[in-house]
């Protein structure tokens, strides 16, 4: 969730990329959070700007972009698992494809095992 290298390959909504160059991750309160999405249909792009209000390794992440405040808790289940749990205040219309993004998330962290 915090390094370009990961978050290329799920950051985004279906249908779109977030290529490497496209992400800035200045990891520490009042950093920049950015990504450049990339619509895979027709080539227009999206970006996202947030700052980081949290980091509390490894535990939590708070972010906010335009008004909406993003916060992942992630939770050691000690048995090699971590519980990954996400809330978000935002306008419904935008739900969607966060929720598209975590599914993304998950099916790519299931594959690093």
């Amino acid at each position: 969730m915090t390094q370009p290298e990961h978050l290329t390959h799920f950051w985004g909504p279906d249908g779109t990329t977030t290529p490497l160059e496209n992400i800035v991750v200045d990891l520490r309160p009042g950093g920049v959070f950015e990504t450049t999405m990339v619509n895979d249909a027709d080539g227009s792009a999206y970006t996202m700007r947030a700052v980081y209000e949290v980091v509390h390794r490894p535990e939590r992440l708070v972010w906010l972009d335009r008004g909406i405040r993003t916060t992942v808790t992630f939770v050691d289940l000690r048995d090699g698992r971590t519980e990954v749990v996400t809330h978000q205040t935002e306008a419904p219309q935008a739900s969607a494809g966060f929720l598209s993004s975590l599914d993304r998330y998950a099916g790519y962290v299931a594959g690093l095992t």
